[in-house]
């Protein structure tokens, strides 16, 4: 049983459309409060979306996240998991950006990053856009590049947009592989569709070995049968979890700047996450909620959702 301290307020308690919302309820630990070190996974926003190059407004997605992760409660209906008593899990509150600047706002998520690692905690984080991971990656792949299993309508591993702007919510996995962030032989991207511009970022994928299973494979196989090779090229070293809400068909997800229909549904976005069971996670991010093509909210309440997911499935391997 984790401390008393970090249990969610319930329901029962306090109304949820009462009180200060933090991601599921938790406490909100800052960088540099006394119980800091008590925290074993912190839940983190990244409002920021100066990487997205057409329909903007995931900046807004953490606060509408904490918003609607107020209807999470402390047991998962399938598993029976209870996370927040596996593990003591804080609202870190949100790495502050600077939307003027794109490479100072990847400097501060970075050294953010780098201060909650430091004091062991594993982040869970609410995008932002797709650009949020790479300064992220940095700070988890410091020592050594890890595996990653993506959840996504797009690879994001395009070399450049605009005659060679590098940084994008478009090219955050080309740089992480330049970096040496990830191991790209580890890696897996799962319901990539839609139509494309070229072949280049399927190219870079296949040149260095990146396994991307498309949209029309996903269905045909079955998130079982696709999740059990995820799995197998994660294999047992540390591994990063990507998930942009786009991946999910935007019948369930419309609030997102850049969707494409043919995806998953609801269900099947919640179920990949339970089969992660066994992968080392040593970080994990949903991104790409944005309010502002959504005000119902529906959207964030399943990407609230599948933070708790990921919370089920990294609190009992702590």
């Amino acid at each position: 049983m984790s401390d008393p301290f970090f249990q969610p307020v319930s329901g029962f308690d306090l109304p949820r459309f009462a009180g200060i919302p933090t991601f599921m309820r938790l406490p909100h630990v800052p960088l540099g409060d006394a119980r800091l070190h008590e925290v074993q996974i912190g839940l983190i926003g990244v409002p920021w979306d100066s990487g997205t190059t057409n329909r903007p407004g995931p900046r807004h997605g953490p606060r509408q996240l904490r918003d609607l992760s107020t209807m999470i409660r402390a047991q998962n209906g399938i598993t029976g998991v209870r996370p927040f008593e596996l593990a003591n899990c804080a609202d870190l509150g949100d790495v502050p950006p600077n939307p003027a600047d794109i490479m100072d706002s990847i400097a501060r998520i970075t050294a953010f990053y780098r201060q909650v690692l430091a004091q062991g905690i594993l982040p869970l984080t609410a995008g932002g856009d797709h650009l949020s991971t790479l300064p992220i990656l940095r700070a988890v792949a410091q020592k050594a590049p890890v595996g990653m299993i993506h959840f996504d309508s797009h690879t994001d591993l395009f070399d450049g947009y605009f005659g060679g702007t590098k940084y994008t919510h478009g090219t955050p996995f080309r740089r992480a592989v330049e970096e040496g962030l990830l191991d790209p032989k580890r890696v897996c991207m799962i319901g990539i569709r839609g139509t494309t511009y070229d072949n280049e970022d399927r190219d870079f994928a296949d040149s260095v070995g990146i396994r991307v299973i498309p949209i029309d494979e996903f269905h045909t196989r079955g998130v079982s049968d696709v999740m059990a090779e995820a799995r197998a090229i994660a294999g047992d070293g540390d591994t990063y979890i990507s998930y942009d809400i786009d991946f999910v068909d935007p019948a369930f997800a419309p609030g997102t700047g850049t969707p494409e229909i043919g995806g998953p549904n609801s269900y099947q976005a919640l179920e990949v996450v339970r089969h992660l069971s066994g992968v080392r996670i040593v970080g994990a991010d949903v991104v790409e909620v944005s309010p502002p093509f959504d005000p119902s909210g529906n959207t964030a309440f399943l990407g609230a959702s599948i933070m708790f997911e990921l919370l089920c499935v990294i609190a009992p391997a702590l």
